[in-house]
């Protein structure tokens, strides 16, 4: 789609903004990916008084978050793992650009709510839980933390696929587990939200 073409269908649902004072989110995949796009988006946006957010990962162009950021209102910002290592592991990248990503768009003064899919065996035992603390706490902006419980919702895509999920075993968290993570952040000194 052209950048008319995307701004045309948000323009639909401009009263909406207007009575409940919402906006439009910039998600994927990774928004980050089509830097250009993204940027001429938000700023058609801001140019029409919009709220505006960006869900990203944070693996992007340090050059792509400076010349976003003056028209990004929020950033939805995940952590996975504040342990390079496991970063790697699992998700195939390094986390080095996504924490220096993390702390240019604190230096920008930009608020932030970090998002932790909490994935259980993979980040919930107590380092990955003190450490990802650790780091919030060292981030100036963060209005909200949210943990986010692992869901198996993409298993079946997978399957219809005829490709491999390999956290298609891993079981969903109870409502109590998540309880049980909650706190352990609020004993490391970060309140956070269940879902969001």
């Amino acid at each position: 789609m052209s950048v008319r073409e995307v701004i045309a269908q948000i323009e639909k649902d401009s009263i909406f903004y207007d009575e409940s004072g919402g906006g439009v989110t910039f998600s994927g995949g990774e928004p980050l990916s089509q830097p250009e796009f993204l940027l001429e988006l938000l700023k058609q946006c801001k140019k029409r008084e919009y709220h505006t957010a960006v869900d990203t990962s944070g693996y992007g162009a340090a050059e792509t978050i400076e010349a976003i950021s003056g028209y990004t209102d929020l950033f939805l910002y995940d952590l996975k793992l504040p342990d390079d290592d496991k970063h790697i592991k699992y998700t195939g990248v390094s986390n080095k650009l996504i924490l220096e990503n993390l702390r240019l768009i604190s230096r920008l003064g930009k608020k932030i709510f970090i998002r932790i899919p909490l994935i259980p065996g993979i980040n919930d035992d107590e380092e990955d839980i003190r450490a990802t603390a650790e780091v919030i706490r060292g981030i100036a902006g963060v209005e909200q933390v949210n943990v986010l419980p692992y869901h198996n919702i993409a298993a079946d895509k997978y399957a219809r696929l005829g490709k491999h999920c390999s956290l298609k075993d891993i079981k969903v968290p109870s409502d109590g587990y998540m309880e049980h993570i909650a706190k352990k952040f609020f004993d490391y000194g970060v309140k956070v939200k269940i879902g969001g």
